[in-house]
């Protein structure tokens, strides 16, 4: 078809989204980021993968350094992460976020230890044309805790919140599909700090 004199329609544009299983599944920390209301699809589970506690960062030399309540520094802190996984049962549940390009570049700022990698095969995510989700990139994946590593207590409680808000049993479902957290979870205080604009400052 003959596009008129003087008009560029261009090419049709692609719907992207995120697969959220973690911190963004809260609609207030996404939108910290992406600065916009942010609404979520209704849950569904990501085939081929597990969610573990296997994302790691050094809690002394990255970009925010968090004590706990007696002054002490733990070594290391651990998040959430997507693993490839055989068995189909173990999917994490989730949500989509719709996106522009120029918002995975945000995320891909706040997601600095995750690569952005494509999943739009592993979901049934009709009417979107590409997702994408995170997973921890090598330097930073700890299949098995490192000594002094801890999970803080703010992150922990806001994912957990974040999937009790889908209602449906969905709480249940993250906790089922994650297990429990492999070291302690505790109470912490942001102390030092480099944070890029977008990134949470309470984990």
């Amino acid at each position: 078809m003959r596009v008129p004199d003087g008009e560029d329609w261009g090419a049709p544009v692609s719907r992207l989204a995120l697969f959220a299983y973690g911190s963004l599944v809260d609609t207030e920390s996404a939108a910290g980021t992406l600065e916009r209301p942010v609404s979520r699809s209704e849950p569904l589970r990501l085939r081929g993968w597990r969610r573990r506690w296997s994302t790691c960062r050094d809690n002394l030399r990255s970009e925010k350094t968090f004590a706990l309540a007696n002054g002490e520094l733990p070594r290391h802190v651990l998040g959430l992460n997507l693993e490839p996984a055989d068995d189909d049962e173990a999917a994490p549940n989730g949500v989509l976020v719709e996106l522009t390009d120029g918002e995975l570049q945000r995320l891909d700022v706040r997601e600095m230890r995750y690569d952005r990698i494509e999943v739009t095969d592993q979901l049934d995510a009709v009417g979107i044309d590409r997702v994408f989700t995170y997973t921890a990139r090598a330097g930073h994946f700890a299949p098995q805790p490192p000594e002094g590593a801890v999970i803080i207590a703010s992150y922990a409680s806001t994912v957990e919140s974040a999937f009790d808000s889908l209602g449906d049993g969905q709480r249940q479902i993250y906790l089922e599909t994650t297990g429990p957290p492999p070291v302690e979870v505790v109470e912490a205080e942001l102390v030092r700090d480099r944070i890029p604009p977008g990134n949470p400052r309470a984990w």
